[in-house]
């Protein structure tokens, strides 16, 4: 059997949230900003399903913005490289796989950011899969320049919008709420489309959501391998398709330190501060199979650890990081998913911060 590792990037290998901290470094007031629209990507992506839309648009959306702030491919290049922060060993886990599996990272993130952190860690560009960009490509005048200038301090004013569990439609928010829907709908798909950055929506096509999905299939069409032998690590609604896509094959899906989204689609949860679990997950699944490391997951302890050592010194080096009590790995059921939810949740605050921990 050759099995396959497949890892979302931001979250389960690094904490940045890159498109987030360019907006907040670029654009005045630009954490609230990109929250808000982030906000909106969830609404349409999850709540409306919004066709031709798909979760981790934000990327483009935030785009003509960028460049009204005079951001271009190389400052984003230089801000990626230097505001890189990975996991705890993350380095160490895409080491330790590449040795017993082929891996890839299929993230949402920008091609610049991808492209420093490979350098970084070493890692293949060519084994990525990410959103291809040359923001320098497009052009704005003056005029428009200024006018997104003001359009971004309206949209930094806005209320982050409140997602109803149930909402399946724009009358399932409170009519404040769908008053800011509308007005964000017609600043993206009315006054923003109509400009040469407008082309950046249909020229500019993020990795999140079916693309994911998408990059999955091609993956495992190159190896001539089967979903069964894919085991996927993510950690956000963009990767949902990804999740099911893999679960449904056969393959395994887990969550690293994942939100409401991938706690709902995953079947393996892990809150953890150190990517060797990663490491020992997949290392268990390449070895032996999907059901050896459920079998793992349902057993998690020091003594299991000790018992199956097929990694040795990356076990040693967990228990040793963790003395006492080890980091959280549990089977996602119905029964314990919306425990899981709000531990998943806080963790994920506490490891990336809460203005990244808090985006979909």
């Amino acid at each position: 059997m050759t099995s396959v590792f497949i890892s979302d990037c931001e979250g389960p290998i690094a904490v940045n949230d890159n498109a987030f901290e360019l907006t907040s470094h670029f654009v005045p007031h630009g954490n609230r900003f990109y929250t808000v629209i982030s906000r909106y990507d969830d609404v349409l992506a999850d709540a409306l399903q919004r066709p031709n839309y798909k979760a981790g648009d934000t990327l483009k959306l935030i785009l003509p913005f960028l460049k009204a702030y005079d951001v271009t491919d190389s400052k984003m290049l230089e801000f990626s490289s230097k505001n890189l922060v990975l996991i705890r060993n993350a380095e160490d886990m895409l080491e330790h796989v590449r040795k017993i599996a082929p891996a890839f990272i299929v993230s949402t993130s920008y091609e610049h950011y991808i492209k420093a952190l490979c350098k970084a860690v070493g890692f293949p560009y060519e084994n990525t899969y990410c959103t291809k960009l040359g923001i320098d490509r497009y052009h704005l005048t003056q005029d428009e320049k200024a006018k997104l200038k003001s359009t971004a301090s309206e949209i930094t004013k806005m209320s982050i919008i409140e997602i109803p569990a149930t909402a399946k439609s724009l009358n399932d928010f409170s009519e404040k709420e769908q008053k800011i829907l509308r007005r964000l709908d017609d600043i993206f798909w009315k006054e923003i489309k109509c400009t040469d950055c407008g082309r950046m929506f249909s020229e500019v096509n993020p990795v999140g959501g079916k693309e994911k999905a998408e990059a999955i299939k091609d993956i495992v069409c190159k190896l001539s391998v089967d979903l069964s032998d894919v085991v996927y690590v993510g950690d956000s609604i963009t990767d949902i398709e990804a999740f099911n896509l893999v679960k449904k094959g056969g393959g395994l899906t887990v969550s690293f330190n994942g939100n409401k989204y991938a706690i709902r689609h995953a079947e393996i949860a892990v809150l953890s501060e150190t990517s060797l679990v990663t490491a020992i997950v997949a290392d268990i699944f390449c070895r032996f199979g999907k059901q050896q490391a459920v079998s793992l997951a349902e057993k998690w302890s020091r003594k299991e650890l000790e018992k199956n050592t097929p990694a040795p010194a990356i076990v040693k080096r967990l228990l040793k990081q963790y003395p006492r009590r080890l980091p959280k790995v549990k089977i996602i059921t119905s029964q314990n998913m919306e425990t899981l939810t709000e531990e998943s949740s806080k963790f994920r605050e506490k490891v990336r911060g809460k203005a990244i921990g808090r985006l979909g």
